[in-house]
């Protein structure tokens, strides 16, 4: 297919070229002339006859004209430059399509999910995720593409040897482009520089890219919920939220991902592939974002902080599960009781309270357990020696965490405190904080009676079970 921003028109794709003959001085014989050689082009095009050939590569095309612009890639001829950043091409066409790239015009629009396109063969190509077609097959496997390049490119991971080496540190690469690409980090020059923070990039276009992470700058908006991207692939990509699109599919279990990078991740699931690697402590990881994070528990580097507390925390979605104590704010709720929690993981635990789930079970005596902490604390009520004693009392406790919240009966401690009242807690504000904001989340089912704790609803639950029990009467 043609690249309109690198200029490198596709002659085989036969397209009408925009070059117009002089005007003829007998309108007559150069009608007929042209009708003459519409039918010639007609007849070869079934014919499969290519009479004009390129006497450097061996190439041959329908048509002169074709040929004569299929020298410029020989010669090096770009007639047709772009008035705004005077990148040259080589077809007519070529410049057409790029400057779209410059007004934003996207002609070609697709009338399921209104996505426009500045080229109509792209459209084309985009139908093919509605109709579900793949008219590119592989013989090897038998596996269908959408496009012929998918396929070109796949074609390669049947192939033994990689077609593209790196000569310096024998890295392989299966496109020729990822090998131009790595080659810019073996040069002592790095090509691209932020003069921010000093990041270097092998190209102009990712500095661009990264400069709006220091200028906030988000140009392209989703028209539906107006949340703004840096890129417009990335606009393009969170449009499959909108209209269900999900083109990347599993071959093993058939689940479907919006973003091919997410399909290669899937896969690593199916495979147990973990190529990145831990330099210090050797663990894997299956992405190259979870390495990132795992690093810095050797750094100690905690780069996302709370405005509120100061808390700081290794991961921004930490943080942001952090932030629901300060909002209040508990998007999962369980459907049996109502309860609402901050995360969904402990909605999952919490589920098996009402299902009797208990999943972790200890080889010692069988007993089961809803989460693994707490088998990991029962597991400790084997062993001979108990871990954490109080040296006061000497009351014995299978977790620091239980003896240091013991430990502040005897000192006195009360390190929760609270800022509206400035009343000092052992344990937790939550509860504490309910009385101010007369939330009450726990509810009796038989009287529809709310409490702040759920310790206060099972005392209240005895008094109906106490009625209804007739040993009781």
């Amino acid at each position: 297919t043609a690249d309109p921003e690198s200029g490198d028109a596709c002659e085989d794709d036969q397209e009408k070229m925009d070059s117009k003959p002089e005007p003829s001085e007998n309108p007559d014989l150069e009608a007929n002339t042209q009708i003459r050689n519409s039918d010639a082009v007609i007849v070869q095009t079934h014919t499969g006859e290519r009479p004009f050939t390129c006497k450097v590569c061996q190439k041959s095309f329908t048509q002169s004209s074709y040929l004569n612009i299929h020298m410029r890639s020989h010669t090096g001829e770009r007639p047709y430059s772009c008035d705004i950043c005077k990148k040259t091409f080589i077809h007519a066409n070529s410049l057409t399509y790029h400057m779209r790239t410059h007004t934003g015009e996207r002609p070609y629009s697709c009338k399921l999910c209104q996505k426009g396109f500045m080229q109509s063969k792209d459209l084309k190509v985009h139908m093919r995720t509605h109709t579900g077609e793949r008219p590119f097959t592989c013989e090897v496997c038998g596996k269908s593409f959408t496009t012929g390049s998918d396929l070109k490119v796949h074609i390669r991971t049947h192939t033994a040897k990689k077609l593209f080496p790196c000569d310096i540190c024998k890295k392989t690469f299966i496109h020729v482009n990822s090998l131009t690409s790595h080659m810019r980090t073996h040069t002592a020059k790095k090509l691209f520089s932020c003069d921010i923070c000093k990041k270097v990039f092998v190209s102009s276009r990712n500095l661009t890219y990264h400069m709006r992470t220091h200028t906030d700058e988000r140009p392209y908006s989703c028209k539906v919920c107006k949340k703004c991207f840096t890129q417009r692939s990335c606009l393009n990509v969170h449009m499959r939220t909108h209209t269900g699109e999900r083109p990347y599919s599993c071959d093993i279990c058939r689940k479907t991902f919006i973003h091919s990078n997410n399909l290669t991740s899937h896969m690593r699931t199916h495979t147990g592939e973990r190529p990145f690697t831990c330099e210090l402590c050797q663990k894997g990881f299956m992405h190259s974002r979870a390495l990132k994070v795992h690093m810095r528990n050797h750094t100690g580097e905690k780069p996302y902080s709370c405005k509120v507390c100061e808390k700081h925390f290794t991961q921004k979605s930490s943080l942001n599960v952090h932030m629901r104590i300060h909002t209040g704010e508990r998007p999962f709720t369980c459907e049996v009781c109502g309860k609402s929690f901050t995360t969904g993981s402990d909605l999952k635990i919490h589920m098996r309270i009402h299902t009797g789930e208990r999943p972790f079970t200890c080889e010692v005596c069988g007993k089961g357990f809803t989460t693994g902490s707490d088998l990991k604390a029962h597991i400790r009520t084997h062993t001979a020696k108990k871990l954490f004693p109080c040296d006061i009392c000497k009351k014995v406790f299978v977790s620091l965490r239980n003896l240091t919240c013991h430990m502040r009966i005897h000192t006195g401690e009360r390190p929760f405190t609270c800022k509206l009242c400035q009343k000092g807690f052992m344990h937790t504000l939550k509860a504490h904080m309910r009385t101010h904001t007369d939330e009450r989340p726990y509810s009796c089912k038989v009287c529809k009676k709310h409490f702040t704790q759920n310790s206060s609803l099972n005392v209240h639950m005895r008094i109906h079970t106490s009625f209804s029990d007739p040993s009781n009467q």
